[in-house]
């Protein structure tokens, strides 16, 4: 049976390591991530098992679209009702595996960002929160990716593949909205939600001996706590700066001490469509220089000031009716040279990758459309579907990455190429990662005109299904004729 898309990741299942393939089969797939899973009870390990290889192979928020059979549909409530079944205890197998192996030798990107799922149609659901301070029905998830760094390019641009989920976590909003006029004091004396930000690395530890690990931020992320953890657990950082620091000793901020240094070089910087803009080529100049931020007022004193180097990155010609790309990056790579500024600005731009896995949660499981009764029975689903986003990712990664190599027989399987073969013929040049992705999404009903693009997690995941349908077709065809 085919699956869908996977990373290219080490598994440990069973006391052996196995890799990780992009359509390894869903039920081999599910064992590797879920079977270690401890839920009391084994027959309820397999059921977790048993769901997710569906759920992998039809990724749908609403279970009666996965589940054909009453049976099936009926177990699968009754194992994610369970009370021993949570959202922790069924993500954790994966974020282990990834965890072990971020610290074997290599070169990481940690890259984290938070998202809302919004459930505003149904209102209903018992312990959601509030989106702001006007009301909503949502709950907030916070999510670190790891990538592992396989090579640098000329330009340099980092070569990566997915690792995987090194860490998530959810929570909602409960009580009223704070005061914007509220204390400093009092803001900085109660928990709050930018706490978590690399959190991870002070409760799990950091990079074992020969890993460096990269924590990647956008702006939320600006916080001096950040900079302290990753110093303290001997991690480096880039994080795009929010605020226009003020410096140690000096009168001019970290924003006017970088626009003032001389431009090191120029660069292209590809930019994808967003909502209300194309995707675009940005030509960007590039400054860099040393800085010692001061440290901030906490309860109890001024923090130590911190040394970083500052990367500025902004368009100057910008077409008419588009904001101009402009960075101000954070970091603790070093930045005398140009080549060595850009390898800062080119692996901020790998965040490109949270973003897509939190679109890929969102438009490729479908985790919005549940109807789950209770926040806990949407974590206990979320924690499934949350790994299930991480193939999506990783197979448009592939494509991203490898666009020109040939898919091996281990990515996909021969089967699945015949029949993408028959149902919109074979490309000019051959199956390559690029176009053994657009023909699956010419399946679902992507036009793929020199116009459209790249597809979309909705056509792609509809075209994946068919072909998932048609494989499983074919082996059933092919066994009839054996036993026949």
């Amino acid at each position: 049976m085919m699956g869908g898309g996977g990373q290219d990741g080490v598994y440990v299942h069973g006391g052996t390591e196995i890799m990780e393939t992009l359509l390894l089969p869903s039920r081999a797939w599910a064992e590797a991530e879920f079977s270690g899973a401890c839920l009391g009870d084994a027959r309820r390990g397999r059921r977790l098992v048993d769901v997710s290889a569906r759920l992998a192979e039809h990724p749908q928020g609403m279970l009666p679209r996965t589940f054909s059979g009453w049976g099936e549909l009926k177990a699968a409530y009754r194992m994610l009702e369970n009370e021993e079944v949570t959202y922790e205890k069924v993500i954790d197998p994966h974020g282990q595996r990834v965890r072990r192996a971020c610290q074997e030798p290599g070169e990481y990107l940690m890259i984290e960002d938070t998202t809302e799922l919004n459930y505003w149609k149904h209102p209903g659901t018992e312990g959601l929160g509030r989106v702001s301070a006007s009301g909503g029905h949502a709950l907030f998830v916070h999510s670190t990716l790891g990538l592992r760094v396989q090579e640098w390019d000329g330009e340099p641009s980092p070569r990566v593949k997915m690792v995987g989920l090194f860490h998530q976590e959810c929570w909602v909003r409960k009580g009223r909205a704070h005061s914007r006029k509220e204390s400093v004091r009092s803001v900085l004396s109660r928990p709050r939600e930018s706490q978590r930000w690399a959190r991870v690395f002070r409760e799990k530890g950091g990079p074992g001996p020969g890993a460096r690990w990269t924590f990647i931020a956008d702006r939320e992320g600006d916080i001096y706590e950040v900079f302290v953890t990753c110093e303290e657990g001997h991690m480096d950082w880039i994080v795009r700066a929010c605020t226009p620091r003020a410096l140690e000793g000096e009168d001019v901020s970290a924003f006017e001490k970088v626009g003032q240094s001389p431009v090191l070089g120029h660069f292209s910087l590809f930019l994808r469509a967003r909502p209300g803009q194309k995707a675009r080529t940005a030509h960007l100049e590039v400054r860099a220089c040393p800085v010692v931020l001061r440290g901030p007022w906490r309860p109890g004193g001024r923090q130590c000031p911190r040394a970083m180097n500052v990367v500025e990155v902004k368009e100057r010609d910008a077409p008419a009716g588009v904001e101009p790309v402009h960075w101000v990056l954070l970091t603790s790579w070093p930045c005398e040279t140009f080549d060595e500024a850009l390898r800062v600005v080119r692996a901020y731009a790998c965040r490109w990758l949270i973003e897509e896995y939190h679109k890929a949660l969102k438009t490729g499981t479908h985790v919005e459309e549940t109807q789950r009764k209770t926040v806990e029975r949407i974590e206990t689903l979320l924690g499934i579907l949350a790994v299930v986003a991480v193939r999506l990712v990783a197979m448009k990664l592939l494509t991203h990455q490898r666009p020109d190599e040939a898919p091996t027989a281990e990515e996909w399987e021969p089967a699945a190429l015949k029949i993408l073969e028959l149902k919109v013929g074979k490309p000019p040049d051959g199956w390559t990662h690029r176009t053994t992705l657009i023909a699956t999404a010419r399946l679902g009903g992507f036009l793929a005109r020199k116009s459209d693009g790249s597809p979309g997690w909705l056509t792609i995941w509809r075209g994946l299904q068919k072909l998932v349908l048609l494989t499983e077709g074919y082996a059933l065809a092919q066994e009839a004729q054996k036993c026949g």
